[in-house]
């Protein structure tokens, strides 16, 4: 008597009955035990099991086994361990059914491979949360290496089942995907083209997660948010987010500002147009006037002696003012920028600094600011550089220069004066 046969005999023996009817009442003793016998091992592995390590985990020093419990690691092995449990029961429950048999292993095996699959994605996934807590891997696009990781699980795990449910070898799907490899290139291209730029990206370290990149031709302009296997996510200032394909960003430029940041200022770099014909020389009373600007004043101390020693060593006709040498109100006014520069609290001295005078244009002539921020935060940058323009634009008329600008509508109504002399 076969060990199997238990009930079968039994019913056989004791009840008398056809050998269908013993087999589909056996089947369904032999299926009711095994239910309650794998829904208690379950119970035991998802319960009891998984509280004991729940507790466990809380008492090691390492955080790991911390995010194995968050990706739920656990579930998918007690999952695992149920569906083999099932398909140990299913010779023993269905042995007077062998074609239901089969197929029943079949699906337990399916099951069990995908179980496995999402058991070692769950392992990744702790593992890249892991390498995010630690500095050295905060900033590395790890997403985009387990993408790949459960892709090719995936490619091989789609080929087992295949495998299963045809009853063929694994050797002979892998020889007809040889056939077919031009075709899965093509299909997977993004992938491959994503993984490549990944690697790259990763090894020359053009960027990284929380880099401020500005990419315009895709309207980019903020922190990045994730970098994975197909695109690049990153939250621009706005709040809205933008993708970008892994791949662009060694196929096209971008500008990322992570040297701004680790550098000890962010650069201020914009001009002022003053009006050409505003540009001339002083005479000796106004440069006496504009001496009384403290900033300048140590300078006029030193340099008006010595023009007016040149000028005197040399017979100079001082009835033109062209002749010889004389201080200019522009002259000033950069010497000004200068010393302004230089005494700003929020201006970086360790870093270049200066101001300069640029290439005449249509619009007057551009005075430069050139210098470094020692505040980097967007807002108190925004507000240094506004602090410093508003003081200079407000300082030109002491120098009795002027500032290019577009007529407005109020420049061609007559003044009150001209009106009343009418």
């Amino acid at each position: 008597m076969s060990k199997y046969h238990f009930f079968y005999d039994l019913l056989q023996s004791e009840l008398s009955l056809s050998d269908q009817s013993a087999a589909l009442i056996s089947t369904f003793i032999k299926l009711i035990i095994s239910l309650i016998i794998i829904f208690i091992a379950y119970k035991l592995l998802t319960k009891i099991g998984q509280k004991s390590i729940i507790l466990f985990t809380k008492n090691t020093k390492t955080h790991f086994d911390d995010f194995l419990i968050k990706n739920r690691s656990f579930d998918y092995l007690s999952y695992i361990l149920v569906f083999l449990l099932i398909e140990f029961a299913t010779p023993i429950v269905f042995y007077d059914y062998q074609n239901f048999e089969y197929y029943t292993e079949k699906l337990l095996r399916i099951l069990v491979i995908i179980n496995m699959i999402r058991l070692i994605r769950s392992v990744l996934k702790s593992i890249k949360d892991f390498l995010k807590t630690l500095p050295l891997f905060a900033d590395k696009p790890i997403d985009s290496y387990i993408q790949v990781v459960m892709i090719i699980l995936w490619f091989f795990g789609i080929i087992i089942i295949f495998s299963v449910i045809s009853g063929k070898s694994l050797w002979e799907f892998f020889t007809a995907l040889g056939a077919i490899s031009a075709v899965l290139i093509l299909v997977f291209k993004d992938t491959i083209m994503g993984f490549v730029a990944s690697i790259q990206v990763s090894v020359n370290d053009t960027i990284r997660i929380g880099d401020w990149i500005t990419m315009e031709k895709y309207g980019a302009d903020g922190d990045v948010l994730e970098i994975n296997l197909a695109s690049v996510k990153i939250k621009n200032f706005d709040k809205t987010i933008t993708t970008i394909p892994t791949y662009y960003l060694i196929s096209d430029s971008f500008k990322n500002w992570r040297g701004m940041s680790e550098s000890g200022g962010r650069r201020i770099k914009r001009h002022l147009l003053i009006k050409s014909a505003s540009i001339r020389f002083l005479n000796d009373d106004e440069v006496t006037e504009i001496s009384k600007i403290e900033l300048l004043k140590p300078f006029i101390e030193v340099k008006k002696p010595e023009i007016d020693q040149h000028n005197q060593n040399k017979s100079i006709d001082k009835s033109l003012a062209i002749n010889g040498r004389h201080l200019t109100n522009f002259g000033l006014f950069r010497k000004y920028v200068d010393e302004y520069i230089s005494n700003h609290p929020q201006v970086n001295k360790e870093m270049l600094f200066m101001s300069r005078q640029l290439q005449q244009t249509p619009h007057g002539i551009p005075l430069e600011v050139y210098a470094f921020s020692t505040d980097k935060r967007w807002p108190f940058y925004e507000r240094i550089m506004a602090d410093i323009f508003d003081h200079l634009i407000a300082s030109i008329p002491y120098f009795k220069l002027e500032l290019y600008e577009y007529p407005g509508g109020t420049d061609f109504i007559p003044s009150k004066f001209e009106n009343n002399k009418s």
